[in-house]
């Protein structure tokens, strides 16, 4: 017999498992802890969410609510429709950490093939262990006082927890027929758990591949971020597009499969060389919180998704991908809206770092003026620093001088940046004549003059006629200003 219990004790929410225990006995329930838990336990893993499933009608409710009377009246959030409830509690005084406890009652489910919506009936124990995705995450922990800590493990997890495998409990075509989002999460624990995944199971995702057509996207993008903020994010993707999933997810991603070759000339895999500049931006990023470049990550996913549409061949030159930048960047909020991502300033970061990418390799050659380093500050704004990261990420070549080479280039582009903002103060540019003034000062109403005018004193800075400075933007606007309302050519300064 496994038990946990010395595990357990190590644990900040020891406690917690004590108390929904007592409070089963108390109310007359058998309860277990499942899944995830159990599996983190065995792994020596963090963990913030845990399930709990107990026997009887209504039981899953009736035992939430003991165990939030216990826990000093917690509120409880009840979902009356899938007979569960979550309580939420800090994990510390701080309250910095919490916790989500889910409770449900134990049930088994049948599916009708046009839905994954499935017909949940109350059951036991075996049969809820039984509608679980993987044997890993199949397992229940006893709370009861006499056997608290004693394993469930009817599918022998823990041997797969043991050899890193990922294994349906049942007959895998069955598994991911009933819910295919199963081999989406299969390729999401393979990624944060560095698994792998059993041949049999990974075959019977190759087969129900086209499965994923009928989920909701809302779940689809769940378990893609997910992925995406694990330490390797290139292993769920390689694992979805090898089991052609990818396709029907993200075509965009997987259109870039694949070399060509005319006359001899080819150009590099896109598909493979975008995972390596994921997984090189996650590297240059790893002493920030995941949370905080997931969308720098989305960036390198996506920044060559306008290259298919631009590729072409010159003979006697080869291949081209011209403009692909700034038609990635327009494919950007059509990949958001696809998979219900958020459509707010964040796409707008990812569509900034997409069309600007390569910028920055223009910069390179020592003979570039000032103006092109303005514009780029002025452009990029406070991201600057990002998209140099993912530019330095975009280096992929397998020849570590080519790859040393292109790195001291972008150090010396670096330093150009510097000087400039420090003489230029372009990281936040504000105008230093704004609308306001250019309109109490010529008497103008709110009209298409103001704007071009406004323009007009803004170029003349990132082109360096004039500093960044008030006076000398004032002095500039009273140059050009009848110029600009008379629609002339602006006179050049002498």
């Amino acid at each position: 017999m496994h038990t946990l219990t010395d595990t357990i004790a190590l644990q900040p929410y020891a406690g917690v498992l004590r108390d929904v225990g007592r409070a089963a006995t108390a109310i007359g329930v058998e309860a277990y802890a499942v899944g995830g838990v159990v599996r983190d336990l065995m792994l020596g893993r963090r963990t913030f969410d845990i399930d709990f499933v107990s026997l009887g009608p209504n039981s899953g409710l009736r035992l939430a609510k003991e165990v939030a009377r216990r826990l000093g009246g917690q509120p409880v959030h009840q979902y009356e429709n899938f007979g569960t409830a979550a309580i939420r509690i800090p994990l510390s005084g701080s309250g910095e950490e919490w916790m989500v406890l889910e409770f449900v009652g134990a049930r088994r489910e049948s599916y009708r093939s046009d839905s994954r919506k499935p017909i949940v009936e109350e059951g036991t124990l075996d049969e809820d262990q039984r509608r679980r995705d993987f044997t890993v995450n199949a397992m229940g922990l006893r709370l009861d006082a006499d056997r608290f800590g004693e394993v469930i493990d009817p599918f022998d997890g823990r041997a797969d927890l043991a050899a890193g495998i990922l294994r349906t409990p049942l007959d895998p075509l069955v598994t991911f027929e009933d819910d295919p989002l199963r081999m989406i999460r299969a390729a999401r624990f393979a990624t944060q758990l560095g698994f792998t995944i059993q041949a049999e199971t990974f075959e019977a995702m190759r087969t129900k591949a086209a499965r994923v057509k009928m989920l909701s996207l809302e779940r689809i993008a769940e378990e893609l971020l997910k992925i995406m903020a694990a330490a390797v994010p290139s292993t769920g993707f390689r694992i979805l597009f090898e089991a052609g999933i990818l396709q029907y997810i993200l075509p965009e991603l997987t259109d870039l499969a694949g070399v060509e070759a005319i006359d001899g000339l080819k150009h590099k895999d896109n598909f493979f060389h975008t995972l390596q500049v994921v997984d090189n931006l996650v590297m240059m990023t790893a002493g920030r919180p995941a949370e905080e470049t997931l969308w720098l990550r989305w960036a390198a996913l996506l920044h060559d998704i306008g290259k298919t549409r631009t590729k072409r061949f010159t003979e006697g030159v080869g291949w081209s991908f011209h403009g692909h930048e700034d038609r990635g960047a327009r494919m950007v909020a059509g990949v958001f809206k696809k998979l219900k991502l958020p459509l707010d300033d964040r796409m707008r970061y990812v569509e900034k770092l997409v069309r600007l990418h390569h910028r920055p390799v223009s910069l390179v050659d020592e003979q570039v003026t000032d103006s092109a380093v303005r514009r780029l500050l002025f452009d990029a704004g406070e991201d600057i620093e990002d998209l140099m990261t993912l530019v330095r990420a975009d280096i992929t070549s397998k020849n570590p001088r080519r790859v040393q080479r292109y790195l001291d280039a972008f150090d010396r582009v670096d330093s150009r940046l510097v000087e400039v903002e420090a003489s230029d103060q372009l990281r936040n540019f504000q105008p230093p004549v704004d609308g306001i003034e250019i309109m109490r000062t010529l008497n103008l109403p709110p009209c298409k003059a103001v704007g071009l005018l406004k323009e007009a004193v803004r170029e003349a800075i990132l082109d360096g006629i004039i500093p960044n400075e008030h006076d000398a933007a004032f002095a500039y606007l009273m140059r050009i200003k009848d110029a600009v309302l008379e629609g002339v050519d602006i006179p050049r300064l002498p």
